[in-house]
């Protein structure tokens, strides 16, 4: 990976990963290794969360086309290796607004046809929690997978 060309994107927008295939990865410990780094890359590298979620769901038995979208994510990180997570300094004689965006992809995952959702909270300018994860119950319709992102952000911000 040190010669590898660097990418613009961790995840390919139209990739769906799924359990079905043929092809093993041939080293599993390896697979494990690398998306364990990645996880705790996640801390400092918010954009990563989601792509590193999806790999994160075939730890047990990878496949290649698994391992390929973990050398995605890596090739990423090595063309970004200078973003950082910034803290900026807020205003002092204004109110801080708490912000929260969070979105749903219906039906997302082909073996289970669990949605996918996330959320990112602000406080004032800085990012300060954001999380991606699989819904806990199939939704039917995109619109009952959004009101859960939304259920779910709210009850995030309202913690914070």
């Amino acid at each position: 990976m040190l010669e590898c060309n660097s990418i613009n994107t961790p995840m390919m927008s139209n990739c769906k990963l799924s359990r079905q295939g043929s092809d093993a990865f041939h080293d599993s410990s390896l697979y494990k290794s690398v998306v364990g780094s990645l996880q705790y890359a996640t801390i400092t590298r918010p954009e990563i969360a989601y792509s590193v979620y999806k790999v994160c769901q075939f730890m047990s038995q990878p496949l290649e086309s698994h391992w390929v979208a973990v050398k995605r994510i890596l090739r990423y990180l090595k063309g970004t290796i200078n973003f950082v997570l910034k803290l900026s300094h807020a205003p002092i004689h204004q109110p801080l607004p708490l912000q929260v965006f969070c979105d749903a992809d219906w039906a997302a995952d082909p073996d289970d046809r669990r949605s996918t959702f996330g959320a990112a909270i602000f406080f004032g300018p800085n990012l300060i929690s954001w999380w991606s994860r699989k819904q806990p119950m199939v939704a039917r319709f995109n619109t009952e997978a959004e009101y859960r992102s939304l259920a779910q952000a709210t009850v995030d911000v309202l913690w914070v």
